[in-house]
């Protein structure tokens, strides 16, 4: 597990370090997400942050720490923190991200396939947790864009690229998206996903920026019209609830 925490921790101080350059007046402009502003994409990541810690440590005691937080009370929590300065939110993210890391590295290796359950019901093994925190991280990195640091799913790494899109294809091969063959040209991967649909082909990164909604008419070659993807989240991989 120790890779992926590094990968978390990678993508924590990337985001973080795109906060400390933004200003009050940035972090309250308006986001894609109608009433939403940057400060509401920020503050849903630290609570998601929390969630994430919440549910480690149901796997590693057996307990739960507290209550989970339910839909309402969290959209809550989102809407009142979400005009909080620059600089407070910037450091509440940090502070919740260190939480995280120290959580994980002190996780026993025989916890880690513990089942947890999310809030929509679904539940996976503890591990995978910390790659649903690696995808929220750079995918809400690149919601801040527009900004100084102009972060953009080109600039995703490919560790991160290569194992989202294998995830997210796996996903929606279960769900009968309808795409013959999805194949990544510059890592040498290909998935079929169903028996209808187009053949789609371009770079990883452009490949998992339309599937993740996070790329404007990406450099992709399609012999039909791109289907569009779902909303996330998606469900776990089968097998796993």
């Amino acid at each position: 597990m120790l890779d992926v925490i590094e990968e978390v921790t990678r993508s924590g101080a990337g985001i973080t370090a795109t906060l400390d350059a933004l200003t009050d007046l940035e972090t309250r402009a308006p986001w894609t997400l109608a009433g939403w502003t940057r400060g509401h994409v920020i503050t849903h990541l630290a609570h998601s942050i929390d969630a994430y810690g919440w549910m480690l440590a149901v796997a590693r005691t057996g307990i739960e720490p507290a209550p989970s937080t339910d839909a309402k009370s969290l959209a809550r929590t989102v809407r009142e923190g979400a005009d909080r300065a620059a600089a407070e939110l910037a450091t509440d993210l940090r502070s919740r991200l260190a939480h995280l890391a120290e959580d994980a590295t002190s996780m026993p290796v025989e916890r880690w396939d513990t089942l947890v359950t999310v809030l929509a019901g679904w539940r996976h093994p503890a591990w995978y947790t910390l790659h649903r925190c690696w995808r929220e991280l750079e995918t809400h990195h690149v919601d801040l864009n527009g900004y100084r640091a102009g972060y953009r799913a080109t600039d995703w790494p490919s560790t991160y690229v290569t194992w989202a899109l294998d995830d997210t294809i796996t996903a929606l091969a279960a769900l009968d998206f309808p795409v013959a063959r999805v194949k990544a040209l510059d890592i040498g991967r290909s998935w079929a996903l169903s028996p209808t649909g187009p053949n789609i082909t371009g770079s990883g990164h452009a490949l998992l920026g339309w599937l993740s909604g996070r790329a404007l008419d990406p450099p992709l070659t399609s012999d039909r019209p791109l289907p569009v993807p779902p909303d996330r989240p998606l469900p776990p991989a089968p097998g796993w609830s």
